[in-house]
Parts: structure tokens; C-alpha cells; sequence
């Protein structure tokens, strides 16, 4: 397995070594409106012309331990002894995501099929139910959804294609291949466990009864008047209803007229929940000790990076330390690469169906 990367930028256009014309696949994570130009693709297609060119807009690249804006950054692989293929749709805000990730899952099929990586549209798919329909795969699946800095305008998937809005793909990776993915946290829970006792996807209109941003601005105090910017540092825990397991969900907005909350995921009624928070430390710990268990393997390979904008905006200028920590568990065979998203999709610890995260770094390693 040999991978390469290329980095473009308005000054330079496209810099790197010029080698890898056989490869079969190019993840491509961009910053900038060149992404979704569609010379970007023909750029990379005249470069790649063998390859499956899959990637998304961005809120920053993970370039290495380096955090890159304002730029596109393309990391090619070839394999040896594993296979490619992608499934891709248009998807909108009103179609049952369920059922298409499940048709994506069925194209994608193989008997040696190790893993599945997704991207999809930031705004406009109900990534929930992508992630739960995409749980029948019958392997693992991680990946992130598109994103757009800090500006939530428009995201942009790139499924060996231009780039276009209100898409979802679907890379299945087969083979002579060992793929191991994990996620960390890094938040701590806080306060009384309470109910949701009214939902509708992703909106939360009460919690135990009380309007849910009454309850919210109690617990925040002084932050509550910088709502919604300061709910990504209090993130909700919530324990979904058949117990099983802990999710985050961040929160996006506000609506004081009726007193609602909206969160980056559906957060369903009944289930119980309680308030986060965090220290940088601890999100820095959280990135190193993820990448021990994602590490352990022989071999070179790459190790693909899907993390939460929140994280980013909530470490500041610390954002780095975070990837450096991951670097050098993983050590300098393994290069990272990826991007910073509206969400992340991978398997629940201790299970194989996916779901949707927020507030989370995602990490999946990829050896032959």
C-alpha cells in the first residue's frame, strides 16, 4: 500500500510529488471554492486517471499533525492486494435516507468487503437515519459529513464527479486489508439525568416537562447570552431509549419564540440525557489514548482523520495539539489525513452498526 499527497492552493495551484498514476483511490478534502470548481476534478482526474476521486468541502483540512485552510488537499492510494468501488446518490432533506443508504450498501456488496467509508452532504441529509440504514452494510462504516468552515451556508461531495450539493457516496474497501477504527470524546457529564419529554428530530421542545431553552440558559448562567455559540462547549449526553448506548449531540440553534433547541443530530424522544462539558486537556487525552487502540497493527498505511468542527472551535489555537498527539502514537509510517465536519459516522464502541456522532474525532487506519 503506497499512499501520496498533494496539497493546492491559490498562490501555488497544485504542489507534491507526481507519482501514483495508478492509483485507485484519491480522498480529496478542500477549504475553498475551488473544491466545488469543476476544474478541481478534471485537475485531479488528468492526474489520477485509474483512481475513484471521493472526498468533501471542508472546515479544515487535516494535512499531517497540520490544520490547513483556504486550500485542497488530495492523498492518493494504491493497493496492493485491496479493492475500491463507490455507490453515490442525490439525496434531499425530504427522502428517506434509511432506504437509500441501505440501495448504497447493497451496490457496494462484496464477499471480502472489510469496511465502508461515507461522506455526505452537511445540511441537507438526516444523517441519523443515513447512519442507521447504512448499519446494514454488515462491516464497519466511518466517515463524516461535508462541511463549510464556520458559515453552515452549502457542503459539496466530490463522488468521482464534480462536486455537487446534496449528495451522499459510499467507497467500499475489499481485500487483503486490515482497517480498525475507533472514536473519543473527551467530555464529562454533569447535573441530573432528565427526560426528553418532546422531540421531533433533530428540535428538542422539552426536557422534563420545562421548555428545553428555559432549562439550558438555567444550567449556562452568564454563557447563556452568547447562545447558540457557546452551547458547543455543553454539548447533550443522550442515552437512547433501549439503554444501550451514550451519544453527544451538539447544539446548532436556538428559537426563542418557542423556546426549542436544535441539536447537529436527531435526539429522540424518551430518551434521557444530561449536560457535557470539558477541558482542552482532557479532549487532548481523549485523541491520544483513541489512537493507541487505532494504532495497533503492522505496517505502513494511512490513518483518516474525521473530526468535529465543535472540537476545533472549542480547542482554538490548540486544535493542533490534538493531532500531534495522534501522530506521534501513530508514528511517522502511518501519515494522517482528513477533514473537519458537521458530524461524524462510525460504529458505536462495543457494537458494529453506526450512528451519528458530534463533538467527536473519528480515527480509522488502513494496512495491507
Amino acid at each position: 500500500m503506497n499512499t501520496l499527497h498533494l496539497r493546492w492552493t491559490l498562490a501555488l495551484g497544485w504542489s507534491g510529488e507526481r507519482a501514483l498514476a495508478d492509483a485507485q483511490l484519491v480522498l480529496v478534502f478542500g477549504e475553498h471554492a475551488h473544491f466545488r470548481d469543476a476544474a478541481c476534478f478534471t485537475e485531479l482526474r488528468a492526474r489520477f486517471p485509474k483512481a475513484i476521486l471521493f472526498g468533501c468541502s471542508s472546515s479544515g483540512t487535516v494535512h499531517g499533525a497540520e490544520i490547513t485552510d483556504g486550500d485542497v488537499v488530495a492523498t492518493a492510494v494504491r493497493f496492493e492486494r485491496g479493492r475500491v468501488q463507490m455507490a453515490s446518490a442525490s439525496v434531499g432533506p425530504d427522502d428517506d435516507a434509511r432506504a437509500i443508504a441501505r440501495t448504497l450498501a447493497a451496490k457496494i456488496a462484496a464477499p471480502d468487503l472489510r469496511h465502508a467509508l461515507v461522506l455526505c452532504d452537511g445540511l441537507s441529509i438526516n444523517a441519523t437515519q443515513l447512519a442507521l440504514g447504512l448499519s446494514e452494510c454488515g462491516v464497519p462504516v466511518t466517515g463524516g459529513l461535508a462541511g463549510d468552515a464556520d458559515r453552515f451556508v452549502s457542503t459539496w461531495v466530490m463522488a468521482d464527479a464534480p462536486a455537487q450539493r446534496n449528495q451522499v457516496a459510499l467507497v467500499g474497501i475489499s481485500g487483503d486489508v486490515a482497517i480498525k477504527s475507533t472514536y473519543c470524546t473527551g467530555w464529562t457529564e454533569f447535573g441530573a439525568e432528565r427526560l426528553v419529554t418532546r422531540s421531533a428530530g433533530k428540535v428538542v421542545h422539552e426536557i422534563d416537562g420545562q421548555p428545553a431553552l428555559a432549562l439550558y440558559k438555567r444550567y449556562l448562567g452568564d454563557l447563556a447570552a452568547t447562545l447558540p455559540a457557546s452551547g458547543m462547549r455543553f454539548p447533550l449526553s443522550i442515552v437512547t431509549k433501549d439503554g444501550e448506548h451514550t451519544l453527544t449531540r451538539t447544539l446548532l440553534a436556538v428559537n426563542e419564540e418557542e423556546q426549542s433547541l436544535t441539536f447537529a443530530g436527531d435526539v429522540p424522544q424518551g430518551s434521557r440525557c444530561r449536560l457535557m462539558r470539558t477541558n482542552l486537556d482532557s479532549l487532548v487525552e481523549s485523541a491520544d489514548e483513541a489512537a493507541r487502540e487505532a494504532s495497533e497493527g503492522e505496517g505502513s498505511g494511512l490513518a483518516m482523520v474525521f473530526s468535529c468542527v465543535g472540537r476545533r472551535i472549542v480547542l482554538g489555537q490548540l486544535a493542533e495539539e490534538e493531532l500531534e498527539a495522534v501522530q506521534r502514537r501513530m508514528g511517522p509510517r502511518m501519515p494522517l489525513a482528513g477533514f473537519y465536519s458537521y458530524g461524524e459516522i462510525a460504529p458505536i464502541h462495543g457494537f458494529q452498526a453506526c450512528d451519528l456522532h458530534n463533538q467527536t474525532m473519528c480515527l480509522t487506519t488502513i494496512r495491507e
